[in-house]
């Protein structure tokens, strides 16, 4: 992707009126992404909150998980928007614009109605990924309600999930291509302002992650009394996995096993870890907050009160039960692109650029995973005492919540 977008570069400067007539190679990619759109979504998120555990077995630790994971979230989200209103990476770009539906502002009745769809089949070929998100949390909240029996629907929807991120895979081989296309389109229409606004973006992105790990995740710990230098010293293992990998799910079984060496009760840990793992992922939040907001800028949209709070609302929806699964980031802007008129060929850009970004923003996920269990243990009294016999179950507990 960067060694494409590097050449892509190159190719705006060099040769600006052969990179506008390549740009149908991004526009084909961004064609295909939008078709897995609606699946990805209704599979994704029918997953994530069905298969939480039945709400009366969660009890107390669940309610208190959530109530954490939703403070946290939001915390998350507004950071990001916040930083790229502040910083204005988009500025002075010139993202194409043709062919992008600038909705009308919406009063807050309105918006409200427009959020509850008559009919499922209907959001879906309208790409509406407000009403398709109002459908699965409903749904979703349905299947968790009658346990057992919804069993088979639950298995359809992840069924359904893993086979549309095939799909994806599939399409991410001509990602490539579409990143060169893009870039050379973008530069020959931009210049040097396009690289200097995508500089700015991934500094902003790489504050903006930092600051929430610092004073966010550090505060929480701090606020609950968790020994700072003890937690840190546990959590540098699957932090750095994360780092390296860029991938949540490798870091699952040393999030598992050192947070039961740090005194994690098992009880705690085996239903607070499942639920971060879909409900709590901050890296991923601000990423999505950061880049929607981007692409709006160097679009020059302007976005009324309302539809600020619209898009926001509708990130922290979707961006639950994502982690772990490759590019779902980058489906989720593209649904919301396409929800609320702003330019596609912004995604294909943000891809050039994500490899710098994917690093922080997995590792923040992570850690938050370990932080997510320390904080609820300590408001259910733990003294955070290590269970040595726990930690020789870690493979039991990895696997079931794995």
């Amino acid at each position: 992707m960067l060694l494409a977008a590097a050449a892509g570069v190159a190719l705006g400067f060099l040769a600006p009126e052969f990179s506008e007539r390549i740009q149908f190679v991004s526009v084909l990619f961004l064609r295909l992404i939008r078709s897995i759109i609606a699946p990805v979504l209704v599979g994704v998120l029918v997953r994530a909150i069905a298969g939480a555990g039945s709400l009366s077995n969660l009890g107390r630790l669940g309610w208190k998980s959530i109530l954490y994971f939703e403070a946290a979230t939001t915390i998350a989200l507004l950071l990001g928007w916040f930083t790229v209103l502040v910083v204005r990476p988009g500025k002075g770009l010139s993202l194409p614009s043709e062919g992008v539906l600038q909705a009308e502002p919406l009063g807050f009745a309105a918006a409200l109605e427009n959020a509850v769809p008559t009919s499922i089949i209907d959001a879906m070929a309208r790409g509406d990924v407000l009403q398709i998100v109002v459908f699965c949390f409903l749904f979703g909240v349905a299947c968790l309600s009658i346990g057992a029996r919804a069993r088979p629907v639950v298995e359809l929807a992840d069924s359904l999930a893993e086979v549309a991120f095939r799909y994806t895979d599939y399409v991410m081989y001509l990602a490539p291509a579409a990143v060169l296309a893009a870039a050379a389109s973008t530069v020959a229409t931009s210049g040097s302002a396009a690289l200097e606004g995508l500089a700015r973006f991934v500094g902003a992105a790489w504050f903006a992650q930092a600051l929430f790990l610092l004073v966010v995740l550090g505060g929480s710990l701090a606020l609950a009394s968790i020994p700072l230098r003890r937690f840190v010293h546990f959590a540098r293992e699957p932090f750095l996995i994360a780092f390296a990998t860029t991938a949540s799910a490798a870091a699952l079984p040393q999030t598992l096993e050192n947070m039961q060496r740090f005194g994690v009760p098992k009880r705690i840990l085996g239903v607070v870890a499942p639920l971060s793992l879909s409900l709590n992922l901050n890296g991923s939040t601000i990423h999505l907050a950061m880049a929607s907001l981007f692409v709006a800028q160097s679009a020059n949209i302007e976005l009324s009160i309302e539809r600020q709070l619209l898009i926001l609302l509708t990130l922290k929806l979707t961006s639950k039960g994502v982690a772990g699964i490759p590019r779902a980031n980058f489906v989720i802007l593209a649904a919301l692109f396409e929800s609320f008129g702003l330019p596609m060929a912004g995604l294909a850009m943000l891809l050039g650029v994500d490899a710098l970004i994917d690093p922080v923003r997995t590792s923040v996920n992570v850690l938050s995973h370990c932080t997510a269990p320390a904080v609820v243990a300590r408001w259910e009294g733990s003294s955070f005492r290590a269970d040595l016999e726990a930690v020789k179950d870690n493979g039991a507990l990895a696997e079931s919540v794995g």
